[in-house]
């Protein structure tokens, strides 16, 4: 887990054209996503389509990560973050706990851009696996240089689910979805692209990756 500053990002949306500033407040993040090694550890699963222990674990939805975060918190003697209602379609967040959780998009793009201002943190080719470079396929976590903050696979490879709900009033429960994938062009993959979906919509490019309060 990597200890990230706190600070202050602009989010925007592109459909709406709005742009807000959030105050981001200190946590930790996971260096890189979350590994089907990991996920097997500690759930007895191995989802999605492509197999490599240090392959980002895929084919995962919202509702898998978030379960996945209790699921380590437990693990770890830890109090978990969620109350979780599925049938319910409901989740409530105790921002107190300490245990595992997802990022909120707002601590994904100020860790993405780790104090950069441009739309990446570096050279997409040096940085991140994409449509361009990726042979049409994902590949193993760490495998592209780092930002400065020492975070692996911001953006390509696989995107991360995040905490938020999109836009409640138009898409209903959909979720936010940051970073891009290996299947993007390289316009998808910048900081502050935003994507969206259903919490559980389960697809080969999309993963995720977990924070802690510090």
């Amino acid at each position: 887990m990597i200890a990230v500053p706190p600070g202050t990002v602009t989010l925007t949306d592109r459909r709406t054209r709005h742009s807000w500033p959030v105050e981001v407040a200190p946590f930790k993040l996971s260096a890189v996503p979350v590994t089907q090694y990991w996920y097997a550890r500690s759930t007895g699963e191995r989802p999605g389509t492509a197999h490599g222990d240090e392959l980002p674990v895929e084919g995962v939805s919202w509702w898998d990560a978030v379960r996945f975060c209790n699921t380590l918190s437990e693990q770890a003697g830890l109090t978990p973050a969620y109350r979780i209602d599925f049938p319910a379609g409901l989740t409530e967040w105790d921002t107190a706990a300490n245990g595992y959780r997802l990022p909120t998009e707002a601590e994904w793009e100020h860790a993405c851009r780790a104090g950069s201002t441009g739309p990446r943190y570096g050279e997409l080719g040096e940085i991140a696996w994409y449509r361009d470079n990726s042979a049409e396929r994902i590949h193993p976590v760490a495998g592209k240089r780092a930002n400065a903050w020492g975070l692996y696979d911001m953006l390509g490879n696989t995107w991360d689910w995040c905490w938020d709900l999109y836009d409640p009033a138009v898409y209903g429960s959909y979720r936010v979805l940051r970073g891009g994938g290996w299947s993007d062009e390289h316009w998808s993959c910048r900081a502050s692209v935003r994507r969206r979906s259903h919490p559980t919509f389960r697809i080969d490019d999309v993963g995720f990756r977990i924070a802690r309060n510090p």
